[in-house]
This record gives C-alpha cells, structure tokens and sequence, in this order.
C-alpha cells in the first residue's frame, strides 16, 4: 500500500522535483539495464535548435514495444538534462502502465453488489460513478447498471482522506484512456504530476467547450530566468506566443499557450495549442511553453502533431478570441508552490475534496524496475475527447456491446432500455453488437436508423462512418462511400474516416482520389503505417515508383509487419 510522506524538493530550475534530472537520468537507466532490459533502446535529442528549447524522445525497446502501442515517448524540459529525464520517465510510466493492466492478478472481478458485499464499507460510493459522467441518476439504477459487467476492482487511495476505496478501476480507464498516468521519483511527486495534468485537461475541455473570454498573461511580469530565456527564444525566431489564465478558479495554475511562426505557416508549420498545470504560474507557463517546442518541431521541420487536451487551429483568424481579455501578471494566477511537495499535493487535494471532486490514486509500479508509477483519476473531471452527452448508461453499454459474450449483451441492453426507454445510443448498440455478430447487412441497417437520433454531429458522423464500415464488409464500397461523405461532412477531424474513405476509393480505381484521403489522414496521424502504405499503394497505380517507394519504405520502417506492403516494396525494387 502506498504511503505519503514528507518530499522535499532537491531541484527547482524549471520543474520541481525530489532529485536532480541527472540522478533520474543515472538511477533509472540503471535500473532498467540492471532489472528489466528491453524496455528502453535509447534517449536522443530531436529538436533542430532553431529555438534552443531541448526536445528529447525515449526509444522503446522490443519488450516495450510488444506492450506498448507507441514506439517512442517524448520529453521536454528546459535544459537538456530534463527534456532527456523528462522523455525517460514518460516511457517508463507508459511501459509500467500497460504491464500492470496486462497482469490480471492485479484485480478483482466483480459486480458492483458483489464488491459491496466482499467488501462493506469500503467500496467508493456509487455517487461518485454518476458524477463521473455528470449523470443524475438514482442509486438503485446505477447499481443495475454496474452490475451487467464484472469489473476490475483494485484499491485506490483516497489523497485527501488517507483512506482506500475499492474501485472499478477499468471504469475509469474506460472513461479516461491513460489520461492520468505519471511517474515520478516520489509517489507524491509522481501523484502531484498526474492530478497537475487532469486538472489541465479538465479545464481545457471546459474552455475548448465553452470559449470564454479570459485573461491574458503579460510574459513580462516575472522576472524568473528560465521563463525569461524561453520566451526570448520564441521572439529572437519571430514566432509569436500568446499566453493566458487557465486557471478557472481551482487551486493550482494553469497556462494555456498558443504559438505559430507566420513565416514557415502553413508550409512548414503547424500553429501548435496547448497547456501546462503546475504549483505555481510560473512553472505552469514553463511547463506550457516546453510542451509548445515539444509539439512544434521548431516550426520548420513539418511536424504535424496530434491534437489531444485542446484543437489543433488550422487558420490564424482562428485564434483571436485568444488575444482578447484583459492583460493581467502571473501574480493574479492561483499559487500552492511550497518546498515540501506534499504540502502542495495535499492543499490541491483537499480543494478538489472541497468541490467533491476526490482525488484517487493506485500505484502501478513494475516491481522489477522499482520506479514509481501512478494511475490517477478525479471521478467528475472531463477531457476534450470524451462526449459531453455521457451516462453509466452510454459507457456500460459500449462494454456490452464490444465485448460480452452475446447473450450477457442482449440481456443487458434490454435492462438499459427499460432503465433508459428512449436513448439515443440503445440502437447504436445494438447495430455494434449486430456488427460483432457477424451481421454487417442488418448492422448498417442499424447504424443508418440510429444516425438521426444522436445528439450531437460528432455521434451523427460515427454512425455515419459504421454504417460505411458494415457496408465495406459486404464489398459494398460506393454506398459505403455515401455515408463516408456525410461523416466527413460532420467531422473532418478522424483520421479513420479518411483511412475507410481513401480504400473505398482505391477499391474502385480512383488511385488519385484515395491519395487525398490517405494524405488527409496523416495531416491527422503522421504516425500511422497503414495510411503511409495505402499512400504508397496508391502511388504505385498511379506509375509513380519513387514517391511509393519512398512511402512503402517509411510505413515499414515504422511496422516492419506490414507484409502486403513488403510484398509491393519488394516487387518495386525489382530491376
């Protein structure tokens, strides 16, 4: 069980830290070369120079590699020193957090009556579920919900109160991915780091949402020397870097940044969004700008980063509700920092406890590599990619739908729909499930009539895009390609809704036409091989022999798996 003690602070420069990043650096390679090899390849730096901000990236090893769906993990910081700590501790933490899910002796299965009656008294309230989708719902419902699946129970603690809670932990990760996962060289500074980045989350998925008016940061108003060099180097390079005031009112700080270079935009840059949560505004602007230079590519390489806590602008004009605002310092921001950081840890758990938002934590550390690492979660905190039309109801069902064995699934949806008579996502699962049965003919069936009753265009343009994929399942590609426009037509920011449409277009021989589609998928994803290989296919029909070289070359550089697109390399480097 996890213990909270006091954690002194050994590094301050530009993150807070219990150890210098040189003796992260030193203890954790070690570790990882002494007790579980294959995990890391190497570190390397990756920025250009251009800024002078330091971006590094860990390289999986093998084993990480068959765990992990990434093949490297980025990092930022400063100086070099902790953009290479920083990149270390980010593959670490993923490697640890996809071999604990992997072992299943790390849980309980259970239902949600089961749980209470192993464990009375001590399982999270079932409140606390609801308000994790900001669903009001009755207690006897939510229960009848919870239990149509057994869950993953495991002990989490509760920060504020010191106490453990057994919770439906793969609940969470339904709802949050691996939002939440740190690493640290302390449990409270690896715990600090995680809740730092779901409250900015959180509160960029509020802002994203609702678009208020908010203050704007004059960069000026701290005389700190690291923040001082790093916005220097944004305006030596002509780059323009706007900050502001995240914070909305919760304990800790947070500094959203926008950045572009409207010298190299749109041709070798991307106007680069994010955000940084930290104990005080200036480590939190520090932290946002850091992440800026991780994403941009120095604004000159072409990088084309993944959008995830806000949107990815395409156009400038799209970022003027940004520049509006009033023009405040960073003192007027919100500030925990102390030397102790338990202290800060505890004073932002308790102010989350206060508007009755707990912090949970579980510790998922590889017992070989012995580096700390968490699962954190804040039952009713959002983030951009999750919908904000949410219920037990809409994700229970999905589980159902996507992996109960068929019977348990037609029976638990019949309970949802008298639980919820007219909901708009019961056809949708029961055209999923139609789907898994092997019934793609009625699944589109489905899809097409549930398309109309979702709330929003996002949904509307999923059902679209599964109509479409139940349709190319029968080899029906040009009515698949009718429900593929109208997905796109509500939603040009999925990157699979490209991918099915470029194939549907490759199957009928419009090579040029599904080109643009692969091509459009990888502004989305640059790193995803299958697109890169399709793209090169596409190349190959259309005559050209050197771009699908070069296309089918880098897809299985990055998969070398990817066998059909061997198979066309190889024949294309025949004399």
């Amino acid at each position: 069980m996890m213990r909270l003690e006091d954690c002194p602070k050994a590094y301050t420069s530009d993150q807070d830290k219990a150890c210098s990043p040189e003796e992260t650096v030193r203890r954790v390679t070690a570790r990882l070369a002494e007790a579980c090899q294959g995990v890391l390849d190497r570190t390397e730096r990756v920025d250009t120079g251009r800024l002078g901000i330091p971006v590094f990236v860990g390289v999986c090893g093998p084993e990480a590699r068959r765990l992990m769906p990434t093949r490297k993990q980025m990092g930022k910081g400063a100086s070099a020193e902790q953009a290479e700590a920083s990149a270390l501790m980010e593959l670490v933490e993923r490697y640890s957090y996809f071999h604990f899910w992997a072992d299943e002796s790390n849980f309980t299965r259970l239902t949600w009556t089961e749980a209470e009656e192993k464990w009375p008294g001590q399982v999270m309230d079932i409140s606390l579920v609801a308000a994790s989708v900001n669903e009001s719902i009755s207690e006897v419902d939510a229960r009848r919900l919870m239990d149509l699946n057994r869950w993953r129970f495991h002990a989490a603690l509760d920060v504020a109160s010191g106490e453990f809670r057994y919770v439906p932990l793969d609940w969470f990760k339904k709802l949050n991915e691996f939002n939440g996962s740190s690493a640290g060289n302390t449990y409270e500074e690896s715990i600090f780091q995680g809740v730092c980045e779901l409250v900015e989350r959180h509160v960029c998925a509020l802002i994203d949402r609702r678009r208020p008016v908010l203050p704007t940061i004059d960069p000026k108003s701290s005389d700190d020397p690291v923040l001082t060099r790093l916005v220097e180097c944004f305006e030596h390079n002509g780059v323009t870097l706007i900050l502001k005031d995240f914070s909305m009112d919760y304990p800790v700080p947070t500094v959203g940044a926008v950045a572009w270079d409207a010298r190299t935009f749109p041709a070798l840059s991307e106007i680069v969004f994010t955000a940084g949560t930290a104990a005080s505004p200036v480590k939190a602007a520090i932290r946002a700008i850091t992440e800026v230079a991780q994403l941009a590519g120095d604004f000159e390489t072409s990088r084309v980063y993944e959008a995830s806590g806000l949107p990815k602008f395409t156009r400038i004009d799209q970022t003027q509700w940004l520049a509006q605002g009033p023009r405040v310092g960073f003192d007027a921001l919100p500030d925990v920092e102390d030397d102790n950081i338990l202290t800060e840890l505890m004073v932002l758990a308790r102010g989350l406890m206060e508007r009755k938002t707990p912090l949970y934590s579980v510790s998922t550390m590889h017992q070989a590599i012995q580096v700390t690492t968490n699962y954190n979660f804040v039952p009713g905190f959002d983030f951009r990619e999750r919908t904000p039309n949410g219920s037990i109801g809409l994700f229970v069902g999905r589980i159902l739908a996507e992996e109960a064995d068929f019977d348990d699934a037609f029976e638990g949806l019949e309970v949802m729909e008298r639980i919820y008579p007219e909901a708009y996502f019961i056809p949708f699962f029961k055209a999923l499930l139609a789907l898994r049965m092997d019934d793609p003919g009625f699944a589109a069936e489905q899809f097409a009539l549930a398309g109309p009753l979702q709330p929003a265009n996002e949904e509307r343009a999923l059902c679209a895009f599964y109509e479409a994929y139940a349709l190319s399942r029968q080899e029906r590609w040009d009515e698949a390609l009718v429900s593929l426009d109208r997905a796109l037509a509500m939603d040009d920011e999925c990157r699979e809704y490209f991918n099915l449409r470029g194939v549907a277009h490759f199957k009928g021989g419009r090579y040029e036409v599904a080109a643009k589609d692969f091509e459009a998928a990888l502004a989305i994803d640059s790193g995803s091989p299958h697109d890169l290989a399709n793209l090169g296919l596409c190349h190959k029909f259309m005559g050209n022999a050197e771009e699908a070289l070069d296309y089918l070359g880098a897809a299985l550089k990055m998969d070398p798996g990817l066998e059909y697109a061997r198979c066309h390399y190889e024949e294309l480097r025949q004399p």
